[in-house]
């Protein structure tokens, strides 16, 4: 039987069980207290109905998450939490999970805005993409911004490469989604050639990695790939739109071969922003660096004099879908915030306000100057 206090000595981390799933020293510190009270860590592999399957030192175990299971949606134990888990019982328990360093979160498609918690300490956000169809840069946009926002570093992975033949073709479509995603790397894989799966295998090696996008983007493919066996389920997608059923049903943490794990995701059919401000910031940097040089530092970059993002559109430097786009996500993002923080709320009602009395003064003052 696994003894949890020889297994954390500060020199044993690396040696541990549990380190192909990324357990460290700063976990083993973190775990310590729990270690005393008997009990043992493990990684959160899946979720399931109130319970979860837990990989600890001694193989998969089944555990309840009756004692995890608080009203905010927020704090429900996901794939990727690591966990303190009964050494013994039957059923087994999950007692607690340690403070996540980063955290994957969308809000649901209620009307409530809740937030979901998708998949925790990530370490790189892998946004699946398909080259089968269009694309689609606002949806790309959008799940950067709640990569950013995560912590994680983001990645976007251009699937179904052996699609587009033409190699002049396939560079433009991967400059387009350069300027959409900057800091961002840009991998075009296929996984029937084989092309750029090893790079993508090189860089997934160094820690946990999600994998996001929505269903037919090529996500179970390409994990399959990455596994080197048929793990995964793969369905065929619809020639006309690139879309098919969703082949993973849950959320999925699994040990990849070449180091690393890797967590696959259902397909997302809404991404909705979840208080990601500093994330969409991030997405549209340029933006923002354009933004600090406007003469008014509360500038909505709508028709304020000496506006530097207008100033920019105007020259062909900014794309103007760059900021219409960046308003969406802003305007989105504020709407969710406002709804859980009446502080905040209160402040956009009274900006709106201002706003409408500016309007209506400007009108006046216009008919006056037309009197």
């Amino acid at each position: 039987m696994f003894n949890a206090s020889h297994h954390l000595s500060s020199s044993s981390a690396v040696q541990h069980p549990l380190a192909v799933y990324g357990w460290d020293e700063g976990w083993e510190a973190e775990f310590a207290p729990h270690a005393e009270q008997g009990l043992v860590p493990g990684r959160v592999v899946r979720v399931d109905r109130g319970q979860c399957d837990v990989m600890t030192a001694d193989g998969i175990v089944r555990a309840d998450t009756a004692f995890v299971t608080p009203h905010d949606p927020l704090r429900v134990i996901c794939t990727g939490d690591w966990a303190a888990v009964e050494a013994a019982g039957n059923p087994r328990y999950v007692k607690t999970y340690l403070p996540r360093r980063t955290a994957f979160v969308r809000s649901t498609s209620s009307q409530r805005s809740e937030g979901q918690i998708l998949a925790a300490n990530v370490d790189h956000a892998i946004i699946a993409v398909s080259l089968a169809v269009e694309l689609d840069l606002g949806r790309i946009e959008r799940f950067l911004a709640l990569a950013w926002e995560s912590g994680a570093q983001p990645l976007v992975v251009l699937t179904k490469a052996d699609l587009v033949p033409d190699p002049v073709t396939l560079a433009h479509l991967v400059q387009d989604v350069e300027t959409t995603a900057p800091g961002v790397g840009v991998l075009t894989v296929s996984s029937h050639t084989g092309e750029g799966t090893d790079v993508l295998a090189a860089v997934v090696a160094g820690g946990t990695s999600v994998l996001l996008g929505i269903s037919g983007a090529g996500k179970s493919t390409l994990a399959n790939a990455l596994l080197g066996a048929d793990v995964m389920e793969v369905r065929a997608t619809r020639d006309v739109d690139g879309k098919g059923r969703h082949t993973t049903t849950t959320r999925n943490l699994l040990a990849l071969p070449g180091g690393g794990v890797l967590i696959d995701t259902p397909g997302l059919r809404g991404v909705g922003l979840w208080d990601a401000e500093a994330g969409v910031g991030q997405v549209f940097s340029e933006i923002e660096e354009y933004a600090a040089r406007c003469r008014f530092h509360d500038c909505a970059h709508e028709a304020e004099p000496g506006c530097a993002v207008l100033a920019a559109v105007g020259s062909g430097e900014l794309p103007e879908r760059r900021l219409e786009s960046y308003r969406k996500l802003m305007r989105e993002n504020q709407r969710i915030v406002a709804k859980t923080d009446a502080r905040l709320r209160s402040e956009i009602r009274r900006d709106w306000r201002l706003k409408a009395a500016e309007g209506r003064a400007n009108h006046a003052a216009k008919r006056a100057g037309r009197a």
